[in-house]
């Protein structure tokens, strides 16, 4: 009987070894794969997002440092509608604040005060919204391998129980149970590690373009406030 036992069992590979397994043990699978495949779409997606906007910052400041503009000729070309992209949405905002305020409220810095703080809290919601789907990367890569561990002593649980039941301590009844519920494990670093790689790997690309964005605003509002001095002492002479 032992041969009819082994040539039943002999099919490991993963398709088998996800059939063979009990009901608890594949909705865990089928949910570690799930995971899996939302972490590589994220992952790409974010990716591309972030090429972008990098890509859109520097044709933006190009344009703005390039000297074909003035301020004034510059912000009649822009519009609330066209900030594409957190960078230009910042500027929009900045000019939209200082073009709104007197000439008095420019020279005392007023002003300036207050482009800063719009500036500040469009950059902080752009910034929060570039961070969509990053949390379920980091929730992924903490939970996946305990997850499938989870399904790997569910399953180990269910051999033991079958050996006990059938008294048969042999390897081709041993493995075939083994090997079912170490695939959950393995199926829960297949989705941690990508995971966890992404989720760093995104995280240093946002931290960058956040310090650009951060960078930028205190360059223009250095522009703004050159400005307002020349203003003042061209009124003084």
């Amino acid at each position: 009987m032992e041969p009819t036992t082994l040539g039943v069992h002999a099919d490991m590979s993963f398709w088998a070894l996800f059939l063979q397994a009990g009901l608890f043990v594949k909705v865990i699978m089928l949910g570690l794969f799930a995971a899996s495949v939302a972490v590589w779409a994220v992952w790409v997606a974010k990716h591309r997002q972030f090429t972008a906007l990098h890509k859109a910052a520097d044709t933006f400041e190009d344009v703005f440092w390039s000297g074909a503009h003035t301020l004034e000729s510059f912000s009649r070309t822009l519009h609330p509608q066209q900030g594409s992209h957190p960078l230009a949405s910042v500027v929009v905002v900045g000019l939209e604040e200082w073009n709104s305020a007197t000439e008095e409220e420019r020279r005392d810095g007023t002003a300036l005060q207050r482009a800063r703080r719009m500036m500040d809290a469009t950059a902080r919601r752009e910034m929060e919204a570039l961070e969509a789907w990053l949390p379920l990367l980091a929730t992924t890569g903490a939970t996946s391998p305990f997850i499938g561990l989870l399904g790997t002593v569910w399953g180990i649980m269910t051999s033991f129980q079958s050996i006990g039941m059938s008294k048969n301590t042999s390897l081709a009844v041993v493995a075939p149970g083994i090997a079912e519920a170490l695939f959950a494990t393995a199926i829960g670093l297949f989705a941690a590690i990508p995971a966890v790689i992404a989720y760093n790997r995104l995280s240093g690309s946002l931290g960058r373009y956040s310090a650009r964005v951060e960078t930028f605003v205190d360059e223009f509002l250095t522009v703004l406030e050159r400005q307002s001095t020349k203003r003042g002492n061209g009124k003084k002479s």
